[in-house]
């Protein structure tokens, strides 16, 4: 939930959730465990799973927050696949706090549910959020299974990427990735990242707009590149090529020469400098 609240109070109640509270505006003040507590804008509220807490504003201008839950089998489940086995669940001592790495890794994950991500994106997102959580609401963090340094993460990537490569418009799972690869998604996405300097999700839709600016060229519309590259959004597929190539795609296509099955058309300096 994406919410700002000028007088609604929230009820004494708990969820069999963790529960994330992102403070984005003003202030809200609640109470949990028998205490009193305020939390304000970049701080994080933490509710362990059966926590009594309410909520209600502490600011004229009221709060606004994003708010998240992750059930504790999917909190398990990330875990046992970050220690190959059973770890310790995180219990937060203090429910509100400020800690920038795990709000970042909370808010990349909210950002991901709400909007249209592939699965890839959430995954490797909600993987990085329980491995932030972890981090900062136990005092013996799990310790990671690594494949080892060499032959092993080299081979692991790069089955991972020939997989990407050919199914790179397709909705790929985690676990099919990491099937592939033949190691864990948390050690495939430490390997990946060693091996081409950047996540699996950001590889496929880099192959993505690769593809669609292929497309382009030949003279296809924007919608129609974005569609057949895979990109299900249209806004989501404009605002990553500018990202990435600096011109929309309407530019580009405009620009760049129209390669036909007979040969490529001339190029103007203009065409060469945007290519």
């Amino acid at each position: 939930m994406h919410a700002h609240f000028f007088r609604h109070v929230y009820h004494l109640h708990s969820h069999d959730a963790y529960s994330f509270g992102l403070t984005e505006a003003g202030a809200q003040a609640f109470s949990c465990r028998g205490a009193a507590h305020t939390s304000g804008a970049g701080m994080v509220m933490a509710f362990n799973p059966d926590d009594p807490h309410d909520g209600r504003a502490a600011a004229e201008l009221g709060y606004q927050y994003r708010i998240v839950h992750i059930g504790p089998d999917v909190v398990r489940e990330v875990l046992t696949d970050v220690a190959g086995g059973r770890a310790a669940m995180p219990l937060f001592a203090e429910p509100a706090f400020g800690d920038p790495v795990l709000r970042t890794a909370l808010l990349r994950l909210h950002t991901a549910l709400v909007g249209d991500a592939d699965p890839l994106v959430r995954d490797e997102r909600l993987t990085a959020a329980v491995v932030a959580m972890v981090a900062r609401g136990t005092t013996r963090p799990p310790r990671a299974r690594d494949l080892e340094v060499g032959g092993r993460t080299r081979t692991a990537a790069r089955r991972a990427r020939a997989l990407l490569e050919e199914s790179y418009a397709e909705q790929i799972p985690a676990e099919r990735l990491a099937q592939a690869a033949g190691c864990s998604r948390f050690a495939l996405y430490r390997a990946f990242h060693a091996e081409y300097g950047m996540s699996p999700s950001d590889c496929q839709r880099l192959l993505r707009l690769r593809r669609a600016r292929s497309l382009l060229a030949e003279g296809r519309s924007p919608a129609e590149s974005a569609t057949a590259a895979g990109f299900a959004d249209q806004s989501h597929f404009h605002r990553w090529f500018v990202r990435c190539f600096g011109v929309t795609p309407g530019a580009y296509r405009n620009a760049a020469p129209i390669v036909t099955a007979g040969g490529s058309g001339g190029e103007s300096p203009a065409r060469a400098d945007i290519r």
